[in-house]
């Protein structure tokens, strides 16, 4: 089910609010507040408002949409619409900027999402949306509406800004951002650099299961502390997830995203162009059709979004179902800056022959899509089951499937790196179009 937000998107001179290039890699924040959905049922919800509907709601997912909004205002987001899996929500968002001169603010084409399952909220903003000022409202979130006392971990993640001098509040340096988060995680936080520091690189932020986050004196809950579980208890299912983040993109990829000449005024909605492009370039055939929900989204002057439900929305399998999940697409396609990213937890097979497309395949199918010039490729992988055994198989096949020929010859692989961190693996693997030479960047902001 799509539900539509009442929103206007910005015209022409709105946009002169937002003069210069558009930061298209975005800053990525997840937060879980327990190790499975099915841990999250023992929750108690208490707020004053609850989210009205469907019965089966639990933990998260009983938490009012108006309330989702208001901690987007902090973030300086609004919604666009909302998928409502078996077990996941899925918000379109745009961005808020305030113009100065006119002192109001108005919604921005930006591509951004929302996801939030019964135990854990994903929060992917782009542009100088500030992703992480939303954090401390979503603990007292969590804990006045759900009743949850823990956080079971937080992950931070981005890759290098393409204009990092325009982004504000903690976003304007990783090591602000570094600091706002161990203002909260104090020692239980760890951050890494993957990648080479002077060409494209990801950032990484993640916390151990027994961290004791500490939130502002002004927040609202006891003692402005929470409790957490004791360490060592792993996810009931193996959680991976796979980004694409694609850059300089080619004219094939970034053109079909421009929609129309700016003096003809285009008479279709967002989600109407959103529909239009998700077919014409095979996006609503990365998976079935029949257990893929898809919402998206075409911005005008140009970009995109788009958020698909897969299954019940969640990779643990249920009623002999195989388990579900998420995909999310961004595109940025502007020459200069052009962007595009492809994020998804949904299980994968181990081989073809089989309804869903496996690890190789999906990613030949998103960068044949969208052409870029430079991608970087993560996999993070939970190395725990719930027998406390170690898990490498997954792993193991991205290190092959991220060889040298994975994309074919017109690629060459630039790096690729393993970690290994407190109950997760990654691996990260940069790739560039041979031939290919990075045009200098002219640009007057």
């Amino acid at each position: 089910m799509t539900i539509p937000a009442t929103l206007t998107l910005p015209t022409s001179p709105e946009l002169a609010s937002a003069p210069g290039p558009f930061e298209g890699p975005e800053k990525l924040l997840e937060i879980w507040f327990a190790p499975s959905a099915d841990a999250a049922s023992s929750s108690v919800a208490r707020g004053p408002r609850q989210r009205q509907g469907h019965g089966d709601w639990r933990g998260l997912r009983k938490v009012p949409k108006e309330v989702w909004e208001e901690m987007l205002d902090i973030v300086k987001c609004k919604v666009l619409s909302v998928v409502e899996g078996d077990e996941l929500d899925a918000y379109l968002l745009s961005q808020v900027l305030v113009n100065p001169k006119k002192k109001k603010s108005c919604a921005h084409p930006s591509e951004s999402s929302l996801f939030v399952a019964p135990h854990l909220v994903i929060l992917k903003t782009c542009g100088t949306t500030l992703n992480l000022l939303g954090l401390h409202r979503i603990i007292e979130i969590a804990r006045e509406y759900c009743g949850f006392t823990n956080v079971w971990r937080c992950f931070y993640s981005r890759k290098s800004f393409f204009f990092p001098e325009r982004q504000m509040g903690p976003h304007r340096d990783w090591r602000d951002e570094v600091g706002f988060l161990d203002g909260i995680f104090g020692t239980s936080g760890s951050a890494y650099t993957v990648g080479p520091m002077n060409r494209d690189h990801w950032l990484l932020y993640l916390t151990s299961p027994n961290a004791q986050p500490v939130l502002s004196p002004d927040t609202s809950l006891d003692n402005g502390r929470l409790s957490l579980p004791s360490p060592g208890l792993p996810p009931s299912y193996q959680d991976t997830t796979l980004e694409i983040l694609m850059s300089h993109l080619e004219p094939a990829g970034r053109l079909p995203f421009f929609h129309g000449e700016s003096h003809i005024p285009n008479t279709r909605t967002g989600h109407e162009l959103g529909a239009s492009l998700s077919s014409s370039l095979g996006i609503d055939k990365l998976f079935s059709a029949e257990e893929t929900r898809l919402d998206s989204f075409g911005f005008e002057p140009c970009g995109y979004s788009a958020n698909a439900v897969i299954g019940s929305g969640l990779p643990h399998t249920k009623d002999g179902q195989p388990g579900g999940g998420y995909y999310t697409i961004h595109v940025t396609p502007e020459e200069g800056w052009s962007y595009a990213s492809f994020e998804c937890n949904v299980p994968l097979p181990s081989g073809s022959g089989t309804k869903r497309p496996d690890l190789p395949t999906l990613i030949r199918n998103v960068v044949g899509i969208f052409q870029p010039n430079r991608l970087s490729i993560t996999l993070f992988v939970s190395t725990s089951v719930e027998d406390g055994a170690p898990t490498s198989d997954m792993e193991q096949k991205a290190w092959s499937a991220f060889g040298t020929d994975i994309l074919g010859k017109g690629y060459e692989r630039k790096d690729r790196i393993g970690y290994e961190f407190d109950g997760y693996d990654l691996v990260f693997a940069c790739f560039e179009r041979k031939g290919w030479v990075e045009p200098k960047q002219q640009i007057t902001i």
